[in-house]
């Protein structure tokens, strides 16, 4: 089940890198570097704040080749499709909740303390993103209004509340997976969002 949602999101991610440097009129390796470093980069920041070695995607080069793929995939797909953005969106929620259980995973698998394995997690969520919007020039979704590192927390939060009460581990993350993509789709849809802190220094 674990390997299912871990193919799910690198191709998920690999598609929005794609899509982003596609906003930015990137050539086919700018798509192809955006697409990497989305799919694959928070992994590879929390292997290296865990200690978790040899990184993981260096141990099976197919991934790289999916990702690769559907990056490229994308940008013969993308003319065709309408409202990008959305679909941006959901493949971004599919990979951040996909992400996030993972690297609760892996965590817990090192016998991590239960905030260090939901830390794990959020990292995991969210780095590949900040990765993917830094390098092309954009605010990345986590710092903005939207509920993206929250929904990863709580995910993270449920999934460990499960595993704690002895729920199998399938059927444990595709409960966790599906209320963290219904809970993000539902922020995305209604608008939900944190509180903003606005400063302006008026001073003459």
């Amino acid at each position: 089940m674990l390997t299912v949602i871990y193919l799910v999101a690198i191709t998920a991610e690999a598609m929005t890198g794609a899509l982003a440097a596609g906003r930015r009129n990137m050539d086919i390796f700018g798509v192809s570097v955006i697409a990497f470093v989305t799919a694959l980069g928070g992994g590879t920041v929390r292997d290296m704040l865990l200690g978790h070695f040899p990184v993981a995607w260096t141990q099976h080069p197919a991934y790289l080749y999916l990702v690769l793929s559907a990056g490229v995939l994308t940008t013969l797909i993308a003319p065709s499709l309408r409202r990008l953005n959305k679909i941006f969106l959901m493949l971004d929620a599919m990979g951040l909740m996909a992400f996030s259980l993972i690297g609760c995973n892996v965590a817990l698998s090192m016998h991590y303390p239960s905030d260090v394995v939901i830390i794990s997690g959020i990292i995991t969520g969210v780095c590949g993103g900040v990765l993917r919007d830094v390098l092309c020039n954009e605010t990345p979704i986590v710092f903005r209004r939207e509920l993206y590192a929250s929904v990863s927390f709580v995910t993270c939060a449920v999934y460990l509340f499960l595993h704690a009460r002895g729920v199998s581990d399938d059927l444990d993350l595709t409960v966790s997976f599906l209320f963290g993509l219904t809970l993000r789709t539902l922020a995305i849809w209604r608008d939900w969002h944190l509180p903003t802190f606005s400063y302006k220094n008026h001073s003459e």
